[in-house]
């Protein structure tokens, strides 16, 4: 059974735009147009649901800026968001699997390879970031740096962009609470990441400030139901709470 959906769908309104007002045309860059089509299919072909959640990263934040300065290496937090996928990608197999093009065979992937969206000036691309599992967060931060430069510099060969197990997409360095992420076919999960934001928490008797990281999980409910989502985003911000459960160096 192939997974492509025949709609019959109205057309697309022809509309003279002009004749409302002054108007300029821009063409779509190859990108946008190959981003359009993957994007079109798999909000069509895929059954989404997003699953919203939040991770206290009052510890880690401290921990990131120092391992920054004694590295001479920028960290981010996406490295640190990469390594939390790629260890939930092993505790929770049903994570790091796709549907066969059959739509009747799931495929377990043994190998942890995480994309991440990376904005060019062109447009979206994903490059993936192989084997996460071994690597320290300061060495995932190099190769994040060097894969997210020669995609906005030169672009990437589709050998750098295919293979990935999960994709990161994180806006947090813009703003924003939440979002939906479309996932990013054949993958079965995609995580959404906003802006960290200073929460008063219950502690005690009393009450706290802390540092809480949007989390948006979008999946395919083909594969995963919501109570595994919600393990795998309970697993994502616990790890993430827990500066110490990352090898850094």
């Amino acid at each position: 059974m192939s997974h492509t959906l025949e709609l019959a769908l109205p057309p697309w309104p022809d509309v003279d735009y002009a004749a409302f007002g002054e108007i300029e045309t821009v063409p779509l860059s190859r990108i946008q147009k190959l981003g359009a089509g993957y994007l079109a299919r798999n909000w069509v072909t895929i059954p989404h649901v997003t699953h919203q959640d939040e991770a206290d990263i009052t510890a880690l934040e401290p921990v990131r800026k120092r391992l920054s300065e004694e590295s001479g290496v920028k960290v981010t937090l996406l490295p640190f968001l990469i390594k939390a996928v790629a260890a939930g990608l092993a505790r929770f197999p049903a994570f790091n699997a796709s549907l066969d093009a059959d739509g009747q065979t799931l495929v377990l992937k043994k190998y942890f390879h995480v994309g991440f969206a990376v904005d060019t000036p062109k447009g979206l691309i994903v490059p993936v970031v192989r084997d996460c599992e071994r690597k320290s967060v300061v060495e995932l931060a190099s190769g994040i740096a060097a894969l997210g430069a020669r995609a906005r510099d030169k672009g990437l060969p589709m050998a750098d962009m295919v293979g990935g197990c999960m994709t990161v997409s994180s806006l947090g360095h813009i703003g924003g609470t939440g979002f939906t992420p479309i996932v990013n076919a054949p993958e079965v999960a995609i995580l959404g990441v906003m802006r960290a934001q200073w929460k008063p928490q219950r502690e005690g008797d009393g009450m706290s400030w802390r540092l809480m990281l949007p989390l948006s999980l979008s999946y395919d409910h083909r594969v995963l139901n919501g109570a595994d989502v919600a393990r795998f985003a309970a697993h994502l911000a616990d790890m993430l709470a827990k500066p110490e459960s990352f090898p850094l160096l």
